[in-house]
């Protein structure tokens, strides 16, 4: 007597629609330090990644291993290394978010100690410039 079913192969997509669902979460009002109402799309995005930017991961019990940046390991180093790991962390910590299609356009500029990298991150609402600093002392 057997227990599982014998038969034909079952399609599990046939008749199944997907829908995208919405992007709403919790705004925060960066001047206030305050959550006011809910935002969704692009500026839920623009959040997401200025979250993800500012975020230490794997320090934070309360964000996801994947959630964040790596920043540890950058202070100190050769500006040349630098560039190139800030672009590589950058692609790794973005590259979870699905809203998330990819990133371009990275400028450098070394004032002093402090190196700033400006990008243009791409979303699937739009693309959304941004930029980040590392203390290279």
């Amino acid at each position: 007597m057997s227990v599982l079913p014998s038969g034909g192969a079952v399609d599990l997509e046939a008749g199944l629609q997907f829908e995208q669902q919405p992007s709403l979460t919790w705004y925060i009002d960066q001047a206030s330090g305050r959550i006011r109402g809910t935002v969704s799309g692009y500026e839920a995005v623009k959040q997401a990644v200025d979250i993800i930017l500012h975020v230490e991961r794997f320090r934070w019990q309360i964000y996801s291993p994947y959630s964040g940046m790596q920043w540890d390991g950058l202070i100190g180093q050769d500006p040349g290394y630098v560039a190139s790991e800030i672009q590589r962390r950058l692609e790794d910590a973005l590259g979870v978010d699905d809203r998330i299609r990819g990133i371009s356009g990275f400028t450098y500029v070394l004032a002093g100690d402090t190196m700033t990298a400006s990008m243009t991150v791409h979303t699937v609402y739009g693309d959304i410039p941004t930029s980040v600093e590392v203390n290279l002392a």
